[in-house]
């Protein structure tokens, strides 16, 4: 997606040789525009796949998950919770997820009552790194007897191996911008 393309490659930052720093579009201020294109980029990649239902992790994700399930017609979203909280009461799907960029493992949950079983539900999330996050909710989705339809991510990190690891998994997956690597703090994007 070209306008991604632009910001990544004007306002995003490489730490290191893995962290790719887009904070000050994607994931703590958000450049609404930008969200919003990317939820009808994402729709007119997954349209066909008739999800029932939008399916993301907190926080960065909910964001692009929501103008996705706005143009796919309002569909809802169910974001799953990294940590318990006292009002998720009752049964929950759960499953881990290692994220990279805090470097901890995550125990993703979501109420039963939000996933009904049966539903085909499409992943949306900011950032694609090893997969883990991705593979946690794709658990989840199996738990409910639900198919995933796809799996979207705003940026795809090509340097590592999530999109091996979903594909081999037999996902298909759309990323809208792609991170070949850091060169002295540059990110270098995919055309």
């Amino acid at each position: 997606m070209k306008e991604l393309v632009e910001a990544i490659r004007n306002q995003g930052v490489g730490i290191g040789d893995d962290i790719v720093k887009v904070d000050m579009f994607l994931n703590h201020r958000l450049d609404t525009e930008l969200v919003v294109k990317m939820g009808e980029a994402f729709a007119a990649e997954f349209a066909d796949t008739k999800p029932d239902l939008v399916l993301t992790v907190e926080a960065s994700g909910i964001a692009a998950a929501l103008t996705t399930a706005m143009a796919l017609g309002n569909l809802p979203v169910v974001f799953a919770k990294k940590s318990q909280t006292r009002n998720v009461t009752g049964e929950v799907y759960q499953s881990s997820a290692f994220s990279f960029t805090h470097g901890v493992e995550n125990h993703i949950r979501v109420s039963k009552a939000y996933l009904p079983q049966g539903l085909r539900v499409l992943i949306i999330d900011d950032f694609l790194a090893n997969g883990a996050a991705a593979s946690g909710l794709c658990d989840i989705v199996r738990q409910s007897g639900g198919t995933v339809c796809g799996i979207g991510v705003c940026v795809e990190k090509c340097f590592q191996p999530g999109r091996h690891v979903l594909e081999s998994m037999g996902y298909k997956v759309v990323a809208l911008a792609q991170v070949e690597g850091i060169d002295q703090g540059r990110l270098v994007v995919k055309d």
